[in-house]
């Protein structure tokens, strides 16, 4: 077995800001190195980010044709960026685009037609990482914390602004991990009603004012009084956060600070009373100077804001890192995190040329 990989990861966030792409190169010594040879954000037309944000909303038909869609817009991208680069990589690692993740139903399902992907591009293809961990009984998620563990270990806790938020760290000499609560996917759905994609740095949070209402409203909803292996999804935001500003009759500048203090207020009742003092933090929300300030306003952290290469496609290169395990037959989701009954190597591999 090569210790040895070039890889490439793909990532689709909840957040719709657009496929991340890392070609990366892992080799094993003691332990596993990586490092970053390319990476790249390609945004997605609008008509597709429309089709994505509705999926679970459509027919049997228009659902299947929209998974092979999004995997040719997929392989169309691969096949442009590996053009600029020396190296062809191994295989591809695709996460594609989470639409339906119901794990309490034993359902979770991540478009973007892994063998449709395989064929376009020739190359050796790993997809749907999450359906074995919802088979044994798991949430399926957050999957990344393998990666926290191998590749980010000299880090107290790892958390990810992303669309939702979710953090790992290590609790009685185990890796544990879960979701916390919306992030920029409740964020940039505020921040599009006054024609915005995302709010800059926290910019027009930062001129409203705390709705107390609201904010005890998000803060008694049912998903926080959870504990243990627990993951979040579209359908949950759709028909329990969102309606919950909708309702609100407020500015939206002050639904956005209302939020923002909201998402901060959940992030320090999880780390409340743990020995946790250095945190690697990465996604979108990471650039989001106001909601990092008010994280931090309570209770002083090392809070690390990396550099922009691993804040933007950390995921991705997990993402790539999964799929090595998956190739070698080793565990890639850790049972402790995701609540299933064992450890598992999760992913299909579709084979290229």
């Amino acid at each position: 077995m090569k210790n040895e990989y070039h890889v490439l990861g793909l990532m689709s966030g909840t957040s719709l800001d657009g496929l991340d792409l890392a070609l990366c190169n892992f080799v094993k010594t003691d332990k596993w190195n990586y490092k970053v040879i390319a990476a790249a954000t390609v945004e997605y037309p609008d008509n597709l980010r429309e089709q994505l944000g509705k999926a679970i909303e459509l027919s049997a038909y228009e659902f299947v044709k929209l998974d092979v869609d999004l995997a040719k817009f997929i392989a169309e991208k691969i096949n442009a960026f590996l053009e600029t680069q020396n190296i062809k990589p191994d295989f591809i690692a695709s996460h594609g685009h989470t639409t339906f993740h119901q794990p309490q139903t034993g359902l979770t399902s991540q478009i973007g037609n892994g063998a449709t992907v395989a064929a376009h591009t020739g190359i050796t293809t790993v997809c749907d990482f999450r359906t074995t961990d919802v088979a044994f009984g798991g949430q399926g998620a957050p999957l990344v914390p393998i990666g926290d563990e191998l590749l980010f270990e000299h880090y107290d806790a790892c958390l990810n602004l992303g669309g939702i938020s979710n953090i790992s760290f290590r609790l009685n000499d185990k890796r544990i991990a879960f979701d916390i609560s919306p992030c920029n996917m409740a964020l940039n759905y505020l921040a599009n009603q006054i024609n915005l994609p995302y709010d800059k740095d926290g910019e027009n949070a930062r001129k409203g004012n705390i709705d107390e209402n609201l904010l005890n409203k998000l803060n008694n909803i049912d998903f926080y009084k959870k504990t243990g292996a627990k993951s979040l999804g579209k359908e949950w935001f759709d028909t329990v956060f969102q309606p919950c500003l909708d309702d609100a009759e407020i500015s939206i500048y002050d639904k956005l600070r209302t939020v923002t203090e909201h998402i901060s207020t959940q992030l320090n009742n999880v780390l409340a009373g743990k020995k946790i003092e250095t945190i690697l933090v990465t996604g979108g929300g990471a650039r989001n100077g106001f909601l990092i300030e008010r994280f931090n306003a309570t209770e002083k952290r090392k809070i690390i804001i990396p550099d922009s290469q691993t804040i933007d496609f950390k995921e991705a290169i997990i993402f790539a890192f999964l799929g090595v395990l998956r190739m070698r037959g080793e565990v890639n989701c850790l049972h402790a995190v995701t609540g299933a009954k064992i450890d598992n190597c999760g992913g299909c591999i579709y084979l290229g040329k």
